[in-house]
C-alpha cells in the first residue's frame, strides 16, 4: 500500500469498504491491528480498492460450490473459541476387522472445512480461486452459503449409506463474516432477499486475496420456504428448489456484484448452474444488446454424463421466473421441449471450454453444432494445497537444480535431471514412506503397516466411476495377496442422496468387505465415512497406488490422481479424463476398455467383467514390483517403482492450476 498508513487508518478503510454486520459485538476481536483473523488486513484493502476502481476490468467467477481446504491451508485464527459444531466429528470405519470397527472410530481433530462443497467440482473451484489469488488477479468469486452443507455420511450394514443432516455455526467460523448488504431478486410471483457474506481467499504468500461473496436466503424478509433454499447443496428431490438454487446463484450473484459496486467486465460460469447471471444482465435489453452481452460471458462445462446437464420443463421454469426472463431462457436454451441449461450456457458464451483434451473431443461429439467453439483447458490442482510438506522439503533441498517450485510448479519437469542421483531417489522414497507412516499411525487400531502395498480408491461414488471394480472377483484378490504379498485397500466417497445406483454400489461393497473377515491377515479393506478434504489430503499423499477406473469417456477430467502424483503416488488407471494426456508419461499402469474413436458410447454399459480382469493383471504386476522394491523394509532404490514415482512428480509440472490459469488467461479470458 502507498505511503505510511497507521493500523487505525487501515482498519477504518477496511470498514468503509466492507460493511461488516455486528462488527463491534462479534468480530472486532478478530479484525484489527492490521490483521484479519491472523492474516494481513492490507491485502484485503488492496483487493477491495481494485475491484471498485474504474481502471481495472475485473473477473467474476461463479460456482455452486467451493472446496477451499480451510481446515489446513491458510488457516485463520480466532480470538473466540471454535464452536464444537465446526470441528470434525468422530466417524466410523467399516472394515473386514469387525473388532476394531466396534471399539474404535476415526477423529482427525481439526476444524471442519468450510462446508460449501460436495466434491471434485467444488475442490477444483477452490483450487482455481486460490491460484487466482497467487496470481494477484482482479477477481471476485460468487457462491452460496449452504447453511447445512452437503450431508454427513453414515454407513449402516445391510442398508449402505444413510445421509444425515449436517449442522455448523456460521457466525463463529474463522474468517467468515456477514455483511450489512442485502439484495433482492424479483421473480414471477414474489421477491426473494439474500444476505451477503464474505470469506477471503489468500495467496500462499498472504500478499493478495480473492473475496468470495456468499449468498444466504435465511433472512427474516423471506417466507419460511424460501429461507430454506440455501440449506443443503444440490437438493434434487424438488424441481422448484433445484431451479431456485440456480436462480439464487446466477441472478443473486449479479445483484450482489451490483450492490458491492464491483467493476466486473467478464463473467465466468463454472458449470451451467450459474447461467441465470446472463438472464439477469439481459433484463430490459434489446436483442442487439443481448447479443453484445455475450462477449462478457465465458462457460466451462465439467461433465459428459447425462445427469450433469440440467433440464427443466418450460412449465416449471415459467412458474418461477418473470416472463421476460423466461423468453431469454427459451430463446437460447430450448431443447426438444425442455430448457437445457448447458445449451443456454453455450449459446450465451463468447468462449466455451471442456476440462481435458479428451473431454473436449467428447463435447464436440455430443454438441456437434458447437464443435468449432469448444476449446479445452485441462484441469489442475493447487500445488500449495496438495503437495505434502515432506515433498516440499525435498524440492527445497534441491532448489539449485529445480528452482523455486513454490513460485513455479511447472519447474517440476527438471526433476527428470535428478532421477539418476542416488540421494534424490532415496529422499523421494523416504518422504513418501514418512507420509505413509503417518497414515498407518492414524489407522493403527486396524493394524495398517507402512511396509504393505496400499492402494486407494477415493472420489464421488457414481455408476460411471465403477467404485467396486477391484472387488469384482474377491477370490482372485485373495489369491493375489496370498501368492505375492499382503494388500491394504482403502475406499472412500459419498453417493449423492438421490443416486440410487450409487447407494447400490456402496451396499454391495459393504457386503463384500464383510465377507472377507477371515482374510484380514493378508487382505485389509476399509471404508471410512465422510470422505472430505482433510482426509483427501492424507490419502493422496500417503498410499502407494491411486486407483482410478472410470468408464471411458465419461470422466471429464478427474483431479484426485493429480493430487496424488504431486506426492509421488503411482497410478493404476483406465484411459480417461486427464490420464489420456499422461498415458505416455510412465506414471503407472493403464488398463481397460477404451471407447472407439468418434464414439461416446453408453454410460450404463460398464464393461465391469472384462475390465476387472485387466485390473487384476495390472494389480498383480504392480504388487510384485512393490515387494521387489520394498522387501520388509529393505529398499531397492534402483527399482522401476522409484522411476514410476519420479515420473509422477514430473507429470505434476503440467497437471496443476498454475498451468491451467495460464491457459485460461490467454485462451478464455483474454488476459495477457
Amino acid at each position: 500500500m502507498e505511503g505510511c498508513v497507521t493500523q487505525q487508518q487501515l482498519l477504518a478503510e477496511f470498514l468503509s469498504l466492507v460493511k461488516v454486520d455486528a462488527f463491534e459485538e462479534r468480530y472486532s476481536g478478530d479484525i484489527g491491528d492490521a490483521t484479519y483473523f491472523g492474516l494481513p488486513l492490507s491485502s484485503i484493502v488492496e483487493a477491495e480498492r481494485r475491484l471498485i476502481s474504474p481502471k481495472d476490468k475485473c473477473l467474476a467467477y461463479f460456482s455452486m460450490e467451493y472446496g477451499l481446504a480451510t481446515s489446513f491451508y491458510n488457516k485463520f485464527t480466532s480470538a473466540r473459541p471454535i464452536d464444537p459444531k465446526n470441528k470434525s466429528q468422530e466417524q466410523e470405519i467399516f472394515s473386514n476387522c469387525r473388532l476394531a470397527d466396534y471399539y474404535f472410530s476415526l477423529n482427525l481433530r481439526s476444524l471442519v472445512d468450510l462446508p460449501i462443497y460436495s466434491g471434485g467440482l467444488g475442490v477444483l473451484a477452490g483450487d482455481t480461486v486460490k491460484t487466482m489469488a497467487d496470481y494477484k488477479l482482479p477477481v471476485v468469486a460468487i457462491g452460496i452459503l449452504w447453511n447445512t452443507g452437503y450431508f454427513r455420511q453414515k454407513f449402516w450394514f445391510k442398508y449402505g449409506q444413510m445421509p444425515e443432516r449436517m449442522t455448523w455455526d456460521l457466525t463463529s467460523y474463522p474468517g467468515l463474516i456477514p455483511l450489512k448488504n442485502k439484495v433482492k431478486i424479483s421473480l414471477r410471483n414474489e421477491d426473494l432477499y439474500l444476505r451477503l457474506w464474505k470469506y477471503y481467499v489468500y495467496s500462499y504468500k498472504h500478499d493478495a486475496v480473492v473475496p468470495l461473496v456468499l449468498l444466504d436466503a435465511n433472512v427474516e424478509e423471506n417466507n419460511e420456504k424460501i429461507r430454506h433454499l440455501t440449506d443443503q447443496l444440490y437438493r434434487s428431490d424438488d424441481v422448484w428448489i433445484k431451479i431456485m438454487q440456480r436462480v439464487i446463484l446466477g441472478m443473486g450473484g449479479v445483484a450482489a456484484l451490483r450492490e458491492l459496486g464491483y467493476n466486473v467486465n467478464l463473467f465466468h460460469l463454472n458449470e451451467g448452474h450459474a447461467v441465470f447471471a446472463f438472464v439477469e444482465k439481459a433484463r430490459g435489453l434489446q436483442r442487439a444488446e443481448v447479443d453484445a452481452l455475450k462477449k462478457h460471458f465465458v462457460y466451462t462445462c465439467h461433465t459428459p454424463v447425462e445427469a450433469g446437464h440440467d433440464r427443466f420443463s418450460p412449465e416449471d421454469l415459467s412458474r418461477v421466473v418473470r416472463k421476460e426472463d423466461f423468453e431469454i431462457c427459451e430463446t437460447f436454451g430450448k431443447d426438444k421441449g425442455s430448457i437445457n441449461l448447458t445449451l443456454l450456457s453455450m449459446n450465451i458464451a463468447s468462449r466455451i471450454n471442456a476440462v481435458a483434451l479428451n473431454h473436449g473431443k467428447v463435447m464436440q461429439l455430443q454438441f456437434p453444432r458447437y464443435k468449432e467453439q469448444i476449446q479445452h483447458v485441462t484441469n489442475g490442482v493447487h500445488p500449495h494445497t496438495w503437495m505434502s510438506d515432506r515433498f516440499k522439503g525435498v524440492f527445497e533441498k534441491y532448489a539449485a537444480d529445480l528452482g523455486d517450485i513454490k513460485a513455479n510448479p511447472m519447474a517440476l519437469t527438471k526433476v527428470d535431471g535428478l532421477r539418476d542421483k542416488a540421494d534424490f531417489r532415496r529422499e523421494v522414497w523416504q518422504a513418501h514412506q514418512q507420509n505413509k507412516i503417518d497414515l498407518c499411525n492414524l489407522l493403527e487400531k486396524w493394524k495398517f503397516s507402512p511396509d504393505i502395498f496400499t492402494i486407494c480408491w477415493a472420489r464421488r461414488v457414481a455408476m460411471y466411476k465403477r467404485p467396486s471394480m477391484i472387488l469384482q472377483d474377491v477370490k482372485k484378490l485373495i489369491s493375489l495377496a496370498k501368492k505375492i504379498g499382503p494388500i491394504q485397500i482403502i475406499f472412500a466417497g459419498k453417493a449423492h442422496p438421490s443416486d440410487n445406483l450409487g447407494f447400490t454400489f456402496i451396499n454391495d461393497m459393504l457386503d463384500k468387505v464383510d465377507g472377507l473377515v477371515d482374510a484380514y491377515d493378508y487382505l485389509k479393506i476399509m471404508m471410512p465415512e465422510n470422505y472430505e478434504i482433510s482426509l483427501a489430503r492424507i490419502l493422496t499423499s500417503s498410499v502407494d497406488v491411486w486407483l482410478n477406473n472410470p468408464l471411458p469417456p465419461f470422466e471429464a477430467s478427474g483431479t484426485s490422481g493429480m493430487k496424488a502424483i504431486l506426492n509421488g503416488v503411482v497410478q493404476i488407471s483406465t484411459l480417461d479424463g486427464w490420464v489420456v494426456e499422461a498415458a505416455d508419461k510412465g506414471i503407472g499402469k493403464i488398463f481397460g476398455y477404451v471407447n472407439p474413436e468418434g464414439v461416446v458410447g453408453d454410460e450404463r454399459d460398464l464393461h465391469m467383467v472384462d475390465d476387472a480382469k485387466q485390473l487384476y493383471a495390472a494389480l498383480e504386476e504392480m504388487v510384485k514390483l512393490y515387494y521387489e522394491t520394498n522387501n520388509k523394509g529393505q529398499i531397492d532404490f534402483s527399482s522401476k517403482w522409484l522411476d514410476y514415482m519420479i515420473n509422477c512428480l514430473i507429470a505434476g509440472a503440467n497437471f496443476n492450476t498454475y498451468r491451467m490459469l495460464d491457459q485460461y488467461k490467454k485462451n478464455i479470458w483474454g488476459i495477457v
